[in-house]
């Protein structure tokens, strides 16, 4: 019977590696061409082609939007043939599609798998969120902390000087007073322009990236897709759903939340084991971006499981005839 077989993470991981890296080569052309639209159908169009050969009972809980909003990859749509485990999906075809069309840094595609009912199902909303890398005793900053007392208690946890922090924020109005008080502890901030799902993951691989912690408000799928590599990389995240309007909150309320002010930790996100998959497309700190040389095209994608704390970085070589 579908939907009753053991999640199997092994089995499963290079299935889903291959959708991440298809969906990002069927964005490739579209690199720079000012066009997002065109460059997340491209994608999406990939990566459901690719999920359905996966043998699998998938259900898409983290996708394109609700139902009446996006033809595919919708909330609650059933991928895969059918024929094995249950599982939920979360996934952005294209984080970044603004980054993809003008070609900036960290634009990715990002997939998530964990078995049946392990993700929070989170309304298409804004989160507030605040996450930093592995290492650290549960609770060392926290939402309810203001951005000065969160430089202070990290800057204390690495025994470091608060100059010493530097934060990752989302470049947008709403967080100019944020990014005041973070700048007047003497913190650095890394702004970006679009794609807080790296954002957050720059934060676990500090020592590369030289982000130590990623605070402000963003998407909530977003902040679900970050929890699973979190649960992955290692770090901490938490996350807090925020409502402009009465439509947003019977969103939540269609997706079962009924505690509105509930801070959600990365296990409440995430409550079991999962494998995370992201291509990088017009690269990164995270990743490289695809290569593209006479005759070939090249992509590198990040595979991790959160069982084994595993982290692959898998280089995929293949003829450009193939995707043309």
């Amino acid at each position: 019977m579908s939907g009753t077989a053991e999640f199997h993470d092994r089995l499963l991981s290079l299935g889903l590696a291959r959708v991440a890296e298809q969906a990002a080569l069927a964005s490739a052309s579209l690199i720079g061409r000012g066009d997002e639209k065109a460059a997340d159908q491209a994608a999406v169009n990939a990566m459901r082609e690719q999920l359905n050969m996966l043998d699998i009972a998938g259900v898409v809980v983290i996708g394109e939007g609700e139902r009446d909003e996006a033809p595919m990859l919708f909330i609650g749509e059933e991928v895969g043939t059918g024929k094995g485990p249950g599982v939920d999906i979360a996934l952005d075809p294209l984080e970044g599609t603004t980054l993809t069309a003008k070609d900036m840094p960290n634009a990715l595609t990002v997939i998530a798998m964990g078995p049946r009912g392990s993700m929070l199902h989170a309304p298409d909303t804004y989160m507030d969120k605040l996450a930093i890398g592995p290492g650290f005793a549960e609770g060392t900053v926290t939402l309810d902390m203001s951005p000065a007392e969160r430089i202070s208690a990290l800057a204390t946890a690495k025994g470091c000087a608060p100059s010493d922090i530097s934060v990752c924020i989302l470049e947008r109005p709403r967080h100019d007073a944020m990014i005041t008080e973070v700048r007047e502890t003497g913190a650095s901030i890394h702004l970006i322009t679009d794609g807080d799902v790296a954002g957050v993951m720059h934060c676990a691989e500090a020592e590369t990236t030289g982000i130590d912690m990623y605070m402000g408000s963003g998407g909530a799928p977003e902040g679900v897709l970050a929890a699973a590599a979190l649960k992955c990389m290692g770090g901490q995240i938490q996350g807090r759903l925020l409502f402009r309007n009465a439509d947003e909150r019977n969103r939540a309320a269609k997706a079962g939340i009924t505690d509105l002010n509930r801070v959600y930790s990365r296990d409440d996100m995430v409550t079991q084991d999962v494998i995370f998959a992201a291509t990088g497309v017009t690269g990164g700190s995270l990743l490289p971006r695809i290569k593209r040389e006479p005759g070939w095209v090249e992509t590198t994608t990040l595979l991790m499981r959160s069982k084994t704390g595993s982290v692959r970085r898998m280089s995929y070589r293949t003829p450009l005839a193939a995707h043309q």
